[in-house]
């Protein structure tokens, strides 16, 4: 019985050990396999191999080195200076004064994409907004002064230009081919990693995200219809490319989802479309000639869907109309769904936005509406915010280089609903001596030094023929008074 028992244990023994032993040897195998993983690095000249299809099939997986090596030269880095001002809190409250306070430059980096050979550079407004210096970072360490062409706060992009010559350039592809599951480059500098490229798959369109926030004051009316992606995107990749597998610029890579402000998994790039639309725009007006197709809209759901007799849910239906917009001059009607704007279905808001962002005021599309069970079809002729069917070649308002600001002559609306006899807006704050100096974009400047101002060129008048300093009295949108004193 004790031999049994000694047997026993033995062998029990001897298995724990032959376990043991092939644990350690898998894991070192294993191990070894992460640490050395040079030995599995493919040369330039080694593709893929093919898998099994679900079908029987081949699929081949995406080779991204010539997409990944055009890109890196197209796709710049962003540096830019801004002025900030530090004041002390009891001074602003004395004699209704608000004081100078002590200035401080703030540094900040984003990307960029070179969309034409001459120097024309797409980027997010939100990085170069306030700016005061700007350096353009070519991928072989070429480094130039940046401009603000102009900017579109509605869909977060800014057009830059620097003065160069046979740059390489990424081509616009077509964003509304993009599909759920394609492969992706997202294309920047994260974290001042210049020309870093990463890899993942778009795994949503049509995002809404409220990241911009709609300020009519300010002439701001959001188009958010992002593409989601798993490509790893961080602080610094804003405003750089998002690529397909033929090195097309499908989108410029904007926001993150995050609650450490670091890469959780999901980021969003501005789809190409509406990208070419803006840029083209700014190129040739100096100002984005944005459509408006006149409806108030909302997403069908379930219950809608129900209510209206459908199969299910699809399109974006119509709940009011702008009277004389170009909805209603066209026989589009309360109740009716819109399925499609051109030959593209739209399923959200978002998507509708998207492509009537791509048109200009006086272009016709046609516009797809389920009614009552029937599809129609019906040209809708597009207009402008003021109704027109023009676009606005009026010329740019009057600018002061030094200011860093531009400005029109307050609407006879704003002037009443502030209770205002004069007033001169102050539409664009890109740096100068306004950023520095606190003035907001919106504010409406009243008077300087105590004398009325009622055009832009009073106020060039003023500004350009006193010298020191002077006192600028105006009032926000929102009612708020507010004093600045400017240095000449």
């Amino acid at each position: 019985m004790n031999m049994q028992r000694t047997f026993g244990y033995f062998a029990m023994g001897l298995a724990g050990a032959l376990l043991a032993l092939a644990g350690h040897d898998l894991l070192s195998e294993r191990d070894a396999h992460v640490a050395f993983p040079e030995d599995q690095a493919p040369s330039a000249q080694v593709r893929y191999v093919s898998l099994p299809g679900p079908s029987g099939g081949t699929t081949v997986a995406v080779d991204f080195i010539e997409p990944a090596e055009a890109s890196v030269n197209a796709v710049v880095h962003v540096t830019t200076e801004t002025t900030v001002t530090v004041r002390d809190p009891f001074a602003d409250f004395f004699w209704g004064y608000r004081a100078p306070g002590n200035q401080q430059m703030r540094q900040g980096a984003g990307s960029g994409v070179i969309i034409a050979q001459d120097g024309y550079i797409v980027t997010n407004n939100h990085v170069v907004e306030g700016a005061d210096k700007i350096q353009v970072h070519l991928n072989d360490r070429r480094v130039f002064e940046g401009k603000v062409i102009g900017r579109d706060p509605s869909t977060d992009l800014a057009l830059l230009k620097i003065d160069g010559s046979d740059l390489a350039t990424l081509t616009f592809g077509n964003s509304d081919d993009v599909k759920v599951g394609e492969w992706v480059l997202a294309v920047g500098n994260p974290m001042n990693l210049t020309s870093t490229v990463t890899a993942g798959i778009v795994s949503a369109k049509g995002r809404n995200i409220n990241l911009l926030q709609y300020d009519p004051a300010r002439d701001i009316f959001p188009i958010e219809s992002f593409i989601q992606t798993d490509a790893a995107v961080n602080p610094g990749n804003s405003g750089g490319a998002l690529v397909n597998a033929k090195g097309e610029l499908i989108g410029i890579n904007t926001a993150i989802a995050s609650t450490t402000g670091q890469y959780a998994g999901y980021s969003f790039a501005i789809p190409a479309t509406i990208v070419r639309k803006v840029t083209s725009d700014l190129m040739e007006f100096g100002s984005v000639q944005r459509a408006y197709i006149g409806v108030s809209i909302r997403d069908v759901d379930t219950k809608l869907a129900e209510e209206l007799r459908m199969v299910r849910p699809r399109g974006v239906y119509v709940n009011g109309l702008t009277d004389g917009g170009a909805a209603q001059k066209a026989g589009i009607k309360d109740g009716d769904v819109i399925i499609k704007v051109g030959n593209i279905d739209v399923n959200n808001v978002p998507q509708l936005q998207e492509q009537v962002g791509k048109f200009r005021p006086g272009d016709k599309v046609p516009v797809t509406v389920l009614r009552e069970g029937r599809e129609n079809v019906l040209d809708v002729t597009l207009r402008g915010r003021e109704g027109t069917t023009v676009a606005n070649t009026a010329p740019k308002t009057t600018g002061m280089a030094a200011l860093g600001a531009e400005f029109r002559s307050a609407s006879a609306e704003e002037l009443k609903a502030l209770k205002l006899e004069n007033g001169v807006k102050v539409t664009t704050v890109n740096g100068g001596k306004f950023r520095s100096t606190g003035i907001k974009e919106g504010f409406i400047i009243t008077r300087i030094d105590q004398e009325p101002v009622r055009t832009p060129a009073d106020l060039e008048r003023l500004l350009t023929t006193k010298r020191g300093g002077v006192l600028v009295e105006g009032v926000y949108p929102n009612g708020q008074r507010a004093y600045y004193g400017l240095g000449l």
